[in-house]
């Protein structure tokens, strides 16, 4: 279980099952709330909730002792996640969960582009096949 606990790919099936949640529990929550007053109320919580890890595990840093560039692309970074929540509060309040979800999953295959063009990372054939087939599969769950 150790081992487990440091490898990537379980940090990444434990995200996508919270995403999943996420999304079952805001569609209920959102359903007689205004979409935006719902993002702010799980903001709230999310700061509530990572202020406490990072008191009960020691982790907090100094602000100086972060970069100004580690900080340009974090602010753009929260920008960006502020932006994607707006959006994807306001779909699940217009649409059902199981047809919201896999679009806004389609950022997956964005990531996968824009990690190619502006990071330059490097996909095989069967990457490139991969993040298709999860292009199709949002488009086939969706439509």
């Amino acid at each position: 279980m150790k081992t487990a606990l440091l490898s990537w790919q379980f940090w990444a099936l434990a995200s996508a099952a919270f995403a999943a949640l996420t999304a079952i529990f805001a569609k209920v929550g959102v359903e007689n709330v205004n979409s935006d007053f719902a993002t702010f109320i799980r903001t709230i919580v999310i700061l509530i909730v990572l202020g406490a890890i990072l008191t009960a595990t020691g982790q907090f840093q100094s602000f100086g002792s972060i970069s100004s560039r580690s900080y340009i692309f974090l602010v753009l970074s929260g920008m960006a996640t502020g932006g994607s929540w707006i959006c994807y509060f306001r779909a699940l309040k217009l649409g059902d969960a199981a047809r919201v979800a896999p679009i806004d999953k389609l950022s997956v295959v964005l990531v996968a582009v824009f990690g190619v063009i502006f990071l330059g990372e490097q996909l095989s054939l069967p990457n490139w096949a991969g993040v298709a087939l999860i292009a199709a599969g949002a488009v086939f769950l969706a439509f």
